[in-house]
């Protein structure tokens, strides 16, 4: 079964979404590590309360991002994952971790890419004026926010809107396609090949859309 170790910073909410889809038989993935650069971090609790181990590797403790991404990897590979995934790890990674793990890291981010990669994406998404806005989720690479995108889930943006409702609005959509990605790339039907997304054999020129009205 593939392996996978989850890195997070915060509450962990798409990582509860992960563990509830392998709890409800929808994605077949051993939920191998979770691990975090905040001791303090909620979805550790998330982690042990669903039997998974937990490891913390608090930035703080190194004095480069190298040694901190190092001690990344030393951490993980003990657990030999098959794949990354970045669910709120708020850490921008080094080209030596991102190639140690090449083709194996996955990372959403609450925007429509190529649309607002960084910070403050609700924000900048009402300030413009956009109709719509969401998450998508992609491989990670060295550009930050700028992998090959897979899948996108979009919401309206409402008149009455404030940048946390339209966040909570994301959120939910986030914790939909992200499972969905992952069964992908379990599956064998995902691949990361000479800087792009495969899907089923073919190159993926543009992010499959979930429907944020769809039942499942």
């Amino acid at each position: 079964m593939t392996v996978a170790a989850v890195l997070i910073s915060g509450g962990g909410t798409n990582l509860q979404a992960l563990i509830d889809a392998v709890a409800a038989r929808e994605l077949d993935v051993n939920l191998g590590l979770v691990l975090s650069n905040e001791p303090t971090a909620g979805g550790l609790v998330r982690a042990s309360s669903a039997g998974i181990k937990t490891a913390i590797v608090n930035h703080r403790d190194f004095s480069s991002r190298d040694d901190f991404d190092c001690a990344l990897i030393e951490t993980l590979s003990p657990h030999h994952p098959d794949i990354i995934i970045l669910a709120g790890f708020m850490r921008i990674l080094t080209p030596a971790f991102i190639n140690h793990f090449a083709g194996r890291i996955f990372n959403i981010h609450p925007s429509l890419l190529p649309k607002y990669p960084g910070l403050d994406t609700h924000e900048k998404a009402m300030a413009n004026g956009d109709q719509w806005h969401g998450s998508t989720v992609h491989f990670a690479t060295a550009e930050l926010d700028g992998g090959p995108r897979i899948m996108q889930g979009r919401v309206p943006v409402l008149a009455d809107d404030s940048p946390q409702s339209l966040a909570t609005r994301v959120l939910e959509v986030e914790h939909r396609i992200y499972p969905k990605v992952v069964e992908l790339f379990v599956t064998g039907r995902l691949a990361f090949a000479d800087g792009h997304a495969w899907l089923d054999g073919k190159r993926l020129n543009q992010p499959l859309q979930y429907d944020v009205n769809s039942p499942h």
